[in-house]
């Protein structure tokens, strides 16, 4: 059984997916750690990330792994980088690498090697194109204000003060990019269940999901 779970940053999905993952006994995958970590990379490197032969050539000669736990933990190249990939720098880079077509297909094919088995991924064009024949299709959304609130609780958390006018303006922009590149953009599955997150709690949504699984579940059989 594959979930896929899209949705623009802040809305919450690698959080809700996660703990899906967890109820069910699933593999959790969060995608968009893969291109973070790689966009870390690229700036600890200096190399331009408009520079798609050196981005992937990049790629090809780094090992991205995920541990699975209560929290994911990202390794690059053995290193774990889980609190690294949440910085600004990278919060600001990760469109532009995730926009790179070569990148793009090398993460997708190793996607696609990882799901195997009963597996929660989470990312922008997970229903569309990793996963197109996922059982369960979510796409989860929240208000531009909701999203960057909790974008802001993150990072405080973390030690980083930026304001709510900051964050709104950078996932704004992280929209636009990602809505626009021209391979795997981030869209709505045509048979996405639409989950609006803006009202509820982690919890509602989790359960949400839970019961689209089971309803997939009875039509499967």
């Amino acid at each position: 059984m594959q979930i896929a779970i899209d949705g623009p940053a802040g809305s919450g999905k690698s959080t809700v997916a996660r703990q899906v993952a967890q109820e069910l006994g699933f593999l959790y995958i969060d995608t968009g750690a893969m291109y973070r970590a790689l966009t870390l990379k690229a700036l600890r490197e200096g190399i331009s990330l408009a520079d798609e032969a050196a981005i992937a050539a990049l790629l090809s000669r780094s090992r991205l792994e995920l541990l699975p736990g209560e929290a994911t933990t990202v390794l690059l190249d053995g290193e774990d980088v889980s609190a690294q990939i949440r910085l600004p720098d990278v919060n600001r880079g990760v469109s532009d690498v995730a926009a790179l077509p070569a990148v793009r297909r090398q993460l997708v094919s190793l996607q696609q090697r990882l799901a195997k088995g009963d597996v929660v991924m989470d990312g922008r064009d997970i229903g569309t194109v990793v996963l197109p024949q996922a059982e369960v299709k979510v796409f989860l959304t929240a208000s531009l204000q909701e999203r960057a609130a909790r974008r802001a609780k993150e990072l405080w958390a973390r030690g980083i003060d930026l304001s709510l006018r900051e964050l709104e303006a950078q996932l704004a922009l992280r929209d636009q990019l990602d809505e626009n590149r021209e391979v795997g953009p981030l869209r709505r599955a045509s048979d996405a269940y639409l989950l609006d997150t803006t009202e509820l709690t982690i919890e509602q949504a989790v359960v949400e999901i839970i019961s689209l699984y089971r309803k997939a579940i009875v039509q499967k059989v």
